[in-house]
């Protein structure tokens, strides 16, 4: 028999998943998927072995995120597949690109048509279609490439996000007369913005003489950096960064809010402006401020998910990838011959930008946090310029979301969907994806930061790190239970219920995976965290506190 002959569906996935550009999977084995990574075992195709669906699919998404490929995804049937849909939830509501592989029940199971088949679900796919775009079961080995092709296509297509493909056991397993997979294409449809909508952009921008814009996670995700820059330097107008969109807009440009969505003077600004270009964001829960924010002026919304449109807000909605509608935007402003002739009120946008700043400081000054100011500088200056971040649902994120300064890095952080357990494994696949794309193991090196109740949807994960050697530090912030619910109940009435854990002795538990650990005091958390930059391998640091969230507001006497 021919080496072709004995090849089966199982090598097509693999084959055009290759032929497509992807270098590494993440995903657990499982017995209706063996003969895909019997498959995986003839590629050159880098496989991570998770210990945990839902943090390969945490780890997929940071593969993503980091590189800007494709993260993906190998599933093994029914519960595997289902404990994987929190991390896709996370990568749904971020518009993370990642293709899942998952497994099937033989064909002659499906829909029910014999019962009492291991790991058999009524309908698999049916329960990721809340948390992925796409879905397809596979029913004949030849149609493998081409479902996964139509699959890629989806992941990369703005909205981008993760897309499912079932291929029963019987699929994978079937023998296949047709030639390796070489030529594999899948390009993203462009969704260029309606000319009359961009034109009627710029006839509201040219009688505004207060313009605000608001760069969400779409303005990142599409590289839009440069034109978003263009554009508020043509319009003099002041620009918010969301958490998603942390890292969209220079940090210290003088016409740059920051990322201060939280803060009411921030929220006001937003709320003085005559014409709002709301871009790559659906202006949700945290970016209005727990939905406080109410425009006085119109509001322009710019996002690539139709759906999204003033679905919070009144707008003049484009769909459109970010960075399309803004060249195009700014090339409508050039050939018009915008004039900014902006007033705040008597201010400039840069005086405005710098007292609201001014403000904000203020009010934190008046609040008792120099603790927690203290602690989030402190990681600031020991992370290094270019290196990425990932963090979990615990409040020194909710401060990062706020405070954390990107610069030449990127800021990861799980608000998307706003599940536990994200910051770990991210960070793992995060690191993976920088060590694949050719970075040695230094440049490669990411940090995670979580909580203790956080830290324990992950823990497993330190077997993965160590297996693989992946350069992540792990910094733990232990204030022995979920921290932010505690605060927010407290607030609520008056005391906390159901909030306070019991945990391991983190230091102990890293080391018996063999992976350095150490506790230390909250002031020497920088000096740890340079430390732990400069070794090798996995590392974790501990840090025993209780951090407080900042008010929005000035606080009641």
């Amino acid at each position: 028999m021919s080496n072709t002959a004995q090849r089966n569906g199982g090598d097509l996935v693999i084959e055009t998943l290759s032929a497509l550009g992807a270098r590494t999977v993440f995903g657990i084995p499982g017995q209706h998927a063996l003969g895909l990574f019997d498959a995986l075992s003839r590629s050159d195709l880098h496989f991570v072995s998770s210990r945990v669906e839902n943090n390969s699919a945490f780890a997929a998404d940071g593969y993503s995120r980091a590189t800007g490929e494709v993260g993906v995804l190998f599933l093994s049937t029914g519960p595997g597949a289902l404990t994987s849909l929190a991390g896709l939830q996370e990568a749904y509501a971020t518009g993370v690109p990642m293709v899942v592989v998952a497994s099937q029940i033989p064909v002659d199971g499906l829909g029910a048509r014999r019962k009492g088949m291991l790991h058999q679900l009524d309908d698999q796919k049916a329960s990721a279609a809340n948390v992925t775009k796409f879905q397809r079961t596979v029913h004949h080995a030849s149609s493998i490439p081409s479902a996964i092709q139509d699959a890629w296509a989806e992941a990369i297509t703005v909205p981008m996000g993760p897309v499912w493909v079932e291929v029963p056991q019987d699929v994978l397993l079937a023998p296949v007369m047709v030639p390796p997979v070489r030529d594999a294409l899948a390009e993203a449809y462009e969704h260029p913005p309606r000319i009359e909508l961009i034109e009627e952009s710029a006839r509201w921008l040219a009688g505004a003489r207060r313009p605000v814009i608001v760069a969400g996670g779409g303005v990142r995700r599409s590289g839009a950096q440069q034109a978003l820059a263009q554009v508020a330097e043509t319009l003099q107008a002041p620009v918010l960064s969301t958490p998603g969109g942390n890292g969209a807009f220079g940090w210290d440009h003088e016409l740059s809010l920051q990322s201060w969505v939280e803060d009411r003077y921030v929220t006001e600004v937003l709320e003085d402006a005559d014409v709002l270009i709301v871009v790559g964001s659906s202006l949700g829960e945290v970016t209005s401020n727990y939905f406080t924010l109410t425009p006085r002026g119109r509001m322009i919304q710019i996002d690539a998910e139709p759906r999204v449109l003033e679905s919070n807000t009144p707008a003049l909605g484009l769909r459109a990838d970010a960075k399309a509608a803004l060249e195009f935007l700014a090339e409508e402003l050039r050939r018009t011959g915008h004039q900014a002739r902006v007033d705040w009120h008597g201010q400039s946008p840069q005086q405005l930008v710098a007292q609201t700043l001014e403000k904000v400081q203020r009010r934190l000054d008046s609040q008792d946090l120099d603790k927690e100011r203290r602690f989030m500088a402190d990681i600031r200056q020991a992370v290094p310029e270019r290196m990425q971040t990932y963090w979990d649902m615990t409040i020194a994120a909710y401060w990062g979301w706020s405070c954390w300064d990107a610069r030449q890095g990127q800021f990861h952080s799980a608000q998307g969907a706003g599940g536990l357990g994200f910051g770990y494994p991210a960070a793992i696949g995060g690191a993976v994806g920088l060590e694949t794309q050719g970075l040695g193991h230094a440049e490669a090196r990411v940090l995670a930061v979580s909580g203790d109740g956080s830290a324990m949807y992950s823990i497993a994960e330190l077997a993965t790190a160590k297996q693989h050697n992946v350069p992540v530090t792990w910094l733990i912030v232990d204030d022995g239970g979920y921290g932010i619910l505690r605060e927010y109940m407290e607030g609520a009435f008056g005391k906390a219920t159901a909030t306070e854990l019991a945990r391991p002795d983190f230091v102990a538990l890293a080391e018996s995976f063999g992976i350095p650990a150490r506790q230390v005091p909250v002031e020497e958390v920088g000096q740890a965290l340079r430390e732990s930059f400069a070794a090798e391998g996995p590392n974790v640091v501990v840090v025993q506190t209780l951090l407080k969230m900042f008010a929005p507001t000035h606080l009641e006497a």
